[in-house]
């Protein structure tokens, strides 16, 4: 039985769509069409129909599809078996949340070239909510985003967790003491943007207040929070990793408060179905990486 078949039968299954099953083969859509046609032939049985402008999955189909996942799987765990994943080629699209980006992302990408040298490595730096939608949709191979992506088929491995710390600039010559919510809020809140857990924590966290409302200074980008509470725009709640320089060379000092928001819970999450053997070889990286990092003194 044809390997690529099935592999095309499984990834229009997933996608729904022969377009976009092309687009993810990096093949021609009357390929896709080709391949699956003589699937059917060689199976007897139609595997998929035209629903309202959808490809959908008949019942034998539905019925088939299992089989043709353990198959494809157990195809790539032979071929891992025999050693030959240092082999693998093609692109790995790789969905990163910013704090990732400045802490092992650089050890993760070397020993991921030892690992895979044959590899392409395509780079989406963006906040969790974006990044788990290229998980679903499939325009995503692998993320390292607040997890877990809670849904099926979804594989979810556990990485290292970050603390978050208030900071302000010296400028600003807040007190030296513990500070209260109500003292921090009479400066802008330098925060992560709206649609992120961070946000929600923190917005609802100083709602609370009797006093007037905070007002939030809320980005997608951690250099540019950064960045505004090192000039004294406000106060922030950041990850050691994106201000340790500061800290050191004194443009930022750390804040004794009240009240932290919790600690950022990372996760390498990817689809399991079709299986990806780069992005599982990925994942495994990424969590004894994650693991050293967190372990090392200076974190």
């Amino acid at each position: 039985m044809n390997f690529k078949r099935l592999e095309t039968f499984i990834w229009v299954a997933t996608l729904g769509s022969f377009r976009k099953a092309a687009e993810r083969l990096y093949t021609t859509q009357p390929a896709i069409s080709t391949r699956i046609a003589a699937l059917e032939e060689e199976l007897g049985v139609q595997l998929f129909e035209r629903e309202s402008g959808k490809t959908l999955l008949t019942s034998k189909g539905q019925e088939l599809l299992p089989f043709a996942e353990k198959i494809v799987f157990m195809s790539e765990q032979l071929r891992k078996r025999a050693d030959r994943v240092a082999l693998l080629s093609g692109i790995l699209r790789l969905g990163v949340s910013e704090t990732i980006v400045h802490s092992w992302l650089p050890q993760f990408f070397r020993e991921l070239h030892k690992a895979v040298p044959n590899l392409d490595v395509e780079i989406t730096v963006d906040v969790t909510s974006n990044l788990r939608t290229g998980l679903m949709d499939r325009s995503l191979d692998l993320a390292f985003l607040m997890g877990p992506v809670s849904e099926p088929k979804m594989e979810n491995r556990e990485l290292c967790s970050f603390p978050l710390m208030w900071v302000a600039s010296p400028d600003l010559k807040l007190p030296k003491r513990r500070l209260d919510l109500e003292e921090l809020a009479e400066w802008p809140i330098v925060t992560y943007a709206r649609n992120t857990k961070p946000f929600a924590e923190i917005s609802q966290k100083f709602s609370q207040l009797d006093e007037l409302p905070a007002r939030f200074y809320s980005s997608s980008s951690l250099a540019a929070c950064r960045r505004l509470t090192i000039d004294g725009i406000g106060v922030s709640t950041l990850p050691l990793s994106v201000i340790a320089d500061e800290l050191k060379s004194g443009q930022l000092v750390r804040l004794d408060t009240a009240w932290t928001p919790s600690q950022l819970e990372f996760t390498a999450s990817y689809p399991n179905v079709p299986f990806n053997p780069v992005a599982e070889l990925a994942a495994n990286l990424a969590v004894g990486i994650s693991k050293a990092y967190s372990e090392s003194p200076d974190n």
